[in-house]
């Protein structure tokens, strides 16, 4: 602990404690670097206390509730289940405690100084700390500004924690509305969308813009729509919401043209913004662009010499992991080390709506819009066996390829999943895209059977001409 009123030097000043910032401190310190990180509240960041980890603790919730609901088929007498949300939201909190006591050990463990407070960047590689003991300044040959990102709301729409939300407070709530309103279908407005509906809220998805998953292959898109009007859940697509009438007990949201919902709660999930407010102060030389986030080069160099920036701050995909990649990026420039910068049209995403979604690499559509002249194949979940076994068949593997001189499909240029656990099997068709591996490459690995993961083989094989169950 640095003392209240006192300056202490370090060879890295990290300024954020979230995924992208613990994870340059821990691969700094792992290097021998001395470290400080700075974090206004608890180490981990949005990721673990108010995003990734709790969203995906509530979708497991909803995952077992389906599992126990559908027990008959199997043979398995079991009385249709109910939700006591407030258990759920106990246990959510105990994986959550667990995970950070976890990290702040191993932080510790690694010789990493923890400041509490907020950072504010000066000139000279300062940084001055702003927290519940007054202030302090730090030094550090290097600074790395990990901030991370906030919640976007939309004028109209004040946040109240009560009928107006965003996910931060989703996902503190103690029971669940009856009805829901969630505005944004994107991947975080999707998976609170299908979380919801599962455990028995009535929901509606209103999307600006023509289709839900913006960015995701449109096969992907067209399953995840079906399965949500299945499941009930009402999404209205290129509509713009434009405000709420309160009622008492809910209120009125009006989009589109003169078009209205009733509903208990409203879910605000139009992304996330860097929180860069007072992250810089005047004449520290880092540039900020007009949208508040901090301009770096490939290898996370900002403007001024010796800072460096990863994370939401950045105008980079906001994912987690992609925060942990920028970070190890950092610390290598920082040492002088050769570094591979990120490759953003390549790194794997994950959807863990129902049914979860999971892509790395061009869809069909970016592909031909680039120039590639592409082979695609699709292998329904419906043919695989594990999936009937456990019962869920909605979805399919894509896999889009170039075309080589021969007319044969040849480098794999993206691999597009959707279905029961898709997430979990990426990892293949990931490493296909990132090491530019040719079908015929790929369709010589042996796939365990039977398993879900084997559908990707089966549909790279089908990419060489000799398919074996998919045409």
């Amino acid at each position: 602990m640095v003392p209240t009123g006192e300056t202490a030097a370090f060879d890295v000043v990290v300024v954020g404690g979230g995924p992208g910032g613990y994870a340059t401190a821990l691969y700094g310190a792992s290097a021998g670097l001395s470290v400080a990180v700075v974090e206004k509240e608890k180490v981990g960041g949005t990721c673990l206390h108010r995003g990734c980890i709790p969203a995906k603790e509530f979708l497991e919730t909803a995952a077992v509730f389906r599992t126990v609901a559908d027990a008959k088929e199997f043979g398995v007498q079991a009385e249709q289940p109910t939700v006591d949300f407030a258990v759920s939201q106990a246990r959510k909190q105990k994986v959550v405690e667990q995970l950070y006591r976890g990290l702040a050990g191993l932080m510790k463990g690694r010789g990493i100084t923890t400041v509490p407070g907020t950072g504010s960047l000066l000139a000279g590689h300062r940084v001055k700390v702003t927290g519940p003991d007054g202030e302090r300044e730090l030094s550090g040959r290097h600074v790395v500004l990990a901030a991370g990102s906030v919640p976007r709301t939309i004028p109209g729409f004040d946040v109240d924690g009560t009928v107006v939300m965003t996910s931060d407070e989703v996902l503190d709530l103690e029971r669940l509305p009856a009805s829901v309103a969630v505005i944004g279908g994107g991947a975080i407005g999707c998976e609170f969308a299908s979380m919801l509906a599962d455990l028995g809220s009535q929901v509606t998805v209103l999307e600006a813009l023509d289709t839900l998953l913006p960015g995701c292959d449109e096969d992907v898109v067209g399953v995840v729509s079906r399965a949500f009007r299945k499941r009930g859940i009402t999404v209205h697509t290129g509509v713009a919401v434009h405000d709420h009438q309160p009622t008492g007990s809910g209120t009125v949201v009006s989009f589109g043209d003169g078009q209205h919902v009733t509903a208990d709660a409203v879910v605000v999930s139009v992304g996330r913004r860097p929180a860069t407010d007072g992250l810089v102060a005047d004449g520290a030389g880092v540039e900020i662009d007009g949208r508040g986030y901090v301009v770096v080069d490939p290898f996370q160099r900002t403007t001024a010499e010796g800072v460096w920036a990863v994370g939401d701050v950045v105008p980079t995909a906001q994912l987690a992991h992609v925060g942990f990649a920028e970070g190890i990026v950092a610390v290598k420039g920082i040492l002088g080390e050769p570094a591979v910068p990120v490759d953003y049209t390549r790194v794997p995403w994950g959807i863990y709506c129902q049914p979860e979604v999971a892509f790395a690499g061009l869809t069909e559509a970016a592909a031909r819009e680039a120039g590639f002249d592409v082979v695609v194949k699709k292998d329904p979940f419906g043919g695989n066996s594990r999936a009937r076994i456990i019962g869920e068949t909605d979805g399919l593997v894509k896999v889009v390829a170039e075309r080589g001189a021969d007319g044969r499909a040849g480098r794999i240029l993206g691999v597009h999943m959707v279905g029961p656990w898709v997430t979990e099997q990426l990892g293949q068709g990931y490493l296909a895209v990132n090491w530019e591996a040719t079908v015929d490459e790929v369709a010589a690995f042996v796939q365990p059977h039977p398993t879900l993961s084997e559908s990707f083989g089966e549909t790279v094989l089908a990419l060489t001409g000799r398919g074996l169950h998919v045409a």
